[in-house]
């Protein structure tokens, strides 16, 4: 194939839609284009397809924005694993995802500390458990610790057959995904002890690939290879987390990733109908598409939000130079977790830190707009603050 006609093809909006390129420019040059990549561009990762065949992806494909992992990366100054308010986005949407249902205001209840009084709050409650489990970062990745995770978050509230056998891992049937039709059959059962053997032996070697971009591959091979009977997405979901607060993403949970796929539900699926339907023209498992997916419609929207991050430098070297004092640190602590990128008033403030007198909070919130950490707008006659982007 000349360098023109490859161009061509790679540069078509229609790259990832393989059906459309064969009737657009012929099978046969697709599979020219298919070998050609494969020589060229195609890198091969540590999972196999159904077939024990590698997956691949395209790099040049898949860059992932430096500005996204500088966000991720940097330290957050909060003492708390998770974000309260973004955790209360991610428990909310994730379990939307999956039409489950779920009340904002149960997900706030449980999130700040209350009992549950029903199984909807129950299930709330062991998905809050399950993202303090990967936001400690001493729960590493084994088969034990996800299995673990498994259970605490999603199983324990299934019923019948649905829940795994006892002292299994994994499902010991079959299983399909399905939407209007059935479109995935999930590995045959006999195989899932040495695939996810291989998927966690994958997430914690080194290598070349970028962390946002293999957090996206492990997400996909769960939902692939379909190990349980029921919460496979949500056990995915909650992996591409782990792995990110597992490299050093210490941000990663003061951002609902879940947010944004359920805004963008259609695309998250259809990248997974997309590789399949890929896979039966080129017979290469490519995760490329999903990738892009994050790319666009969950990296980039972290990238755009304000969060918690911008304003790190200012808060420590305050510290360094004795401007805060201990109950400022604990509230802004507070404030950074509890609000994340939201507003807040001077009596939400008083009323949800609940260990400081109004004066307090009122001296607080003014000495640390001063300091370029928060910002102010007025409603009428009221004031609200948020985190200074």
């Amino acid at each position: 194939m000349n360098t023109k006609e490859l161009a061509k093809m790679i540069n078509d909006r229609h790259f990832f839609n393989l059906k459309k390129m064969q009737y657009k420019y012929s099978p046969e040059s697709v599979m020219e284009m298919l070998e050609t990549l494969m020589e060229m561009s195609y890198a091969q990762i540590a999972l196999n397809d159904f077939n024990g065949q590698c997956c691949v992806y395209l790099p040049i494909q898949s860059l992932i924005p430096t500005s996204v992992m500088k966000k991720l990366l940097t330290s957050n100054t909060s003492k708390e694993l998770f974000g309260l308010k973004a955790m209360e986005e991610e428990i909310d949407f994730t379990l939307q995802i999956e039409n489950i249902q779920s009340n904002r205001d149960s997900v706030r209840k449980i999130l700040q500390g209350f009992a549950p009084n029903n199984e909807e709050e129950s299930r709330i409650l062991n998905m809050k458990k399950g993202l303090e489990f990967i936001g400690d970062p001493t729960n590493k990745i084994t088969e034990e610790n996800l299995h673990y995770l498994y259970k605490l978050s999603v199983e324990n509230f299934l019923e019948g057959d649905d829940k795994l056998p006892e002292g299994s891992f994994y499902r010991n049937d079959t299983v399909y995904i399905v939407g209007d039709k059935p479109y995935h059959e999930g590995l045959n059962p006999k195989l899932l002890p040495k695939y996810m053997a291989e998927l966690v032996r994958f997430a914690n070697q080194k290598d070349e690939i970028p962390e946002l971009a293999k957090a996206c591959m492990l997400h996909f091979s769960i939902a692939y290879l379909h190990p349980y009977f029921d919460g496979n997405g949500r056990t995915a979901r909650l992996l591409h987390l782990w792995y990110l607060v597992q490299q050093g993403f210490s941000s990663t949970l003061f951002y609902a990733f879940s947010k944004h796929i359920n805004n963008s539900k259609n695309k998250y699926y259809s990248s997974f109908l997309d590789i399949e339907e890929n896979y039966k023209i080129s017979k290469l498992l490519d995760i490329t598409p999903f990738i892009r997916y994050f790319n666009e419609y969950v990296y980039s929207k972290i990238d755009a939000a304000s969060g918690v991050v911008p304003v790190y430098e200012i808060f420590t070297q305050a510290m360094r130079d004795g401007k805060i004092t201990e109950k400022e640190r604990d509230l802004w602590n507070f404030v950074l977790s509890a609000y994340g990128d939201g507003q807040f008033s001077t009596k939400q403030l008083e009323k949800d830190f609940g260990n400081a007198a109004y004066a307090t909070i009122r001296s607080f919130v003014l000495k640390f707009q001063e300091l370029g950490l928060l910002a102010s707008q007025r409603f009428g006659n009221r004031v609200k603050y948020s985190i200074k982007n």
